[in-house]
């Protein structure tokens, strides 16, 4: 009778095993939307290269989150101006927004508590600046062990200024994803390699 509850015991174990290897890992995708805030925008600050075109690509994004009622983060920084989310991308009743003091979103923030808390696995980064706040996020969620993708459409940066070289936003904007992408932080793709592969992008 023994030997036969532990046979039993055994057949079930490789059964329950074998279920297990199976069964397919859940990917979850969560939107981050860092900064796109009214002081990256003319009138309100010195504004961005592209800003505008950029927020527009933001916009498009956020749509097929909203459409496929998937999880949308809006990140903030904290300022004495501007400080509202832009019109393109203004949050809805539900959506997550967490405001932040550091150039890293999840530093002294509960956005890593959030995405644990709701099974996050993947994130589709956007935002503002490119090299700074935006780089900073994507750089975090990928040491935190999240897949991070990256639409490069969707952010946007200036010029800067360093030993007297004026270094244009568009070799900053373009630096910044070779390091992300070639660094294996992040997948870096445009606005309509998004849309015509949606599906594979938030699921796989």
């Amino acid at each position: 009778m023994g030997r036969i509850l532990i046979s039993i015991f055994l057949i079930f174990g490789v059964f329950n095993v074998s279920k297990s290897e199976q069964r397919p890992e859940i990917i979850k995708t969560a939107l981050l939307i860092v900064d796109i805030q009214n002081f990256y925008f003319p009138g309100e600050g010195p504004g961005l290269v592209n800003a505008g075109e950029a927020a527009v690509a933001a916009s498009k994004v956020l749509k097929v989150f909203r459409d496929k009622n998937l999880p949308v983060v809006h990140i903030r920084h904290q300022a004495l101006k501007g400080f509202e989310i832009h019109s393109s991308v203004q949050p809805l009743s539900g959506e997550k927004v967490i405001t932040k003091k550091e150039v890293n979103s999840f530093l002294g923030t509960d956005l890593l508590e959030y995405l644990k808390e709701n099974n996050i696995t993947k994130l589709v980064i956007i935002g503002m600046q490119t090299h700074m706040c935006l780089e900073a996020a994507v750089r975090a969620g990928h040491d935190f062990g999240f897949q991070c993708i990256v639409i490069k459409d969707a952010c946007a940066t200036k010029d800067l200024n360093f030993e007297g070289r004026v270094i244009k936003a568009e070799d900053v904007h373009f630096s910044t994803f070779a390091a992300l992408s070639t660094g294996g932080y992040s997948k870096v793709i445009d606005l309509q390699e998004f849309l015509k592969n949606t599906d594979s992008y938030l699921t796989k």
